[in-house]
């Protein structure tokens, strides 16, 4: 089948790039090719693109220019704000202590992980309900005085379900300890006030939010600082070294910008789609349940488990459907191990094997909702009356 005859509902993973983030992104391969760090007339423009990129995501998330620094994507930036905070701290006052939750992104367990196995960390990872939600109290239980670094994200990728993390940040600040989240799933449908989520660390990545690929940020408080993991030229206030994307930077800014002066507007299209199917789906299809947070979720995210069915033979046959779908993490696909976050949550290994991940986005209709909710049952159907065999 022709991928323009798929229906995609894996928004969670990728969205495809704005049509006004092309546009504003064109001009610079050719005609403004400049590297800002140039001192004539071609760099210096691209300099002034930079950061008027700069300006705009630092007007979104309420925070100053000087406080944003552009990485090369979401996980970048949680390996600069884990990685160079956690040195960091240790250097200036010998904390080895790494608080984080177990239903984070790989891009943050494994760099937690690293720290404990090669740098002399010790990892405490944080209980989560069964829904993967952390308990703000249970984060100010088990802060300690070599706490160097507290870390739990916005949204997860895997289940939707939000964290409460304007609390939890405001117990790390009373207690004087830095607080990072990753929001790369969160930030096309949620907030991004930086002073109301109380962080001082929160991690971004455009191609989450119809933005292009290979360009993200990381919003870095003001007195909070990080050793650089990535050393060169002084780019990026001495923070991250490597020439500037312009186009990738340029086109980041332009697709946030249209994030927060619409996503009002698509988030109730959004529920309204995610609801149908979480009502639905359980109803349809035997021994079927809902991962997640049933009301503190994203709003365009619905996610399941089947109990024996393996999650990457229904993502198969839900393609051969034309019905593009995740089994969990985008970056775990492919892996026919349980996933980490469905075992944290105390999820068995013979559900946790069957998870489904929908995501919709601006392009979602409601007829391709009905789709799903056509085929799916009958592929569930045919998977269990194989797995019998």
């Amino acid at each position: 089948m022709k991928s323009q005859e798929m229906i995609y509902l894996d928004y969670a993973a990728t969205t495809p790039v704005d049509a006004r983030v092309l546009e504003a992104m064109a001009a610079f391969p050719a005609e403004r090719y400049g590297n800002p760090s140039s001192m004539h007339q071609l760099g210096q423009e691209a300099e002034a693109a930079v950061e008027e990129a700069r300006d705009s995501l630092a007007r979104i998330l309420g925070c100053r220019p000087s406080e944003i620094v552009f990485t090369s994507g979401g996980s970048e930036s949680d390996n600069l704000a884990l990685r160079g905070a956690a040195l960091y701290e240790r250097e200036a006052r010998g904390a080895r202590h790494l608080l984080i939750s177990p239903v984070e992104h790989p891009a943050v367990l494994r760099t937690a992980e690293q720290l404990r196995d090669h740098f002399g960390f010790q990892l405490e990872l944080l209980p989560v309900d069964p829904f993967g939600r952390v308990d703000p109290q249970e984060v100010s239980r088990r802060l300690r005085a070599d706490t160097a670094l507290v870390s739990v994200m916005y949204a997860n990728n895997e289940i939707g379900t939000l964290e409460p993390i304007a609390e939890i940040g405001k117990i790390c600040r009373s207690r004087g300890i830095p607080f990072h989240s990753d929001a790369v799933q969160a930030a096309s449908q949620l907030p991004l006030d930086v002073a109301a989520l109380n962080v001082d660390l929160l991690s971004l990545g455009a191609h989450k939010f119809y933005g292009p690929k290979g360009v993200g940020a990381l919003y870095l408080r003001e007195g909070i600082s990080l050793l650089p993991t990535q050393t060169g030229g002084g780019q990026e206030s001495g923070r991250r070294a490597g020439t500037h994307n312009v186009p990738l930077i340029v086109g980041m800014a332009r697709a946030l910008e249209i994030t927060a002066a619409e996503c009002e507007d698509h988030n109730r299209r959004f529920q309204e789609l995610r609801d149908n199917l979480l009502e639905t789906v359980p109803a349809a299809v035997p021994e079927a349940r809902i991962t997640g947070h049933p009301a503190a979720r994203l709003p365009n995210h619905a996610s399941f488990i089947f109990r024996g069915i393996k999650g990457n033979h229904l993502l198969t046959h839900l393609d051969l459907a034309g019905i593009a779908c995740s089994s969990g993490s985008a970056c775990k696909t492919g892996d026919p191990s349980p996933s980490e976050v469905l075992l944290a949550l105390g999820v068995e290994p013979d559900w946790a094997l069957g998870s489904l991940r929908v995501t919709v986005g601006r392009g979602t209709l409601p007829a391709h909702i009905q789709r799903l909710e056509e085929v799916l049952p009958r592929i569930c159907e045919r998977l269990r009356s194989l797995e019998a065999r």
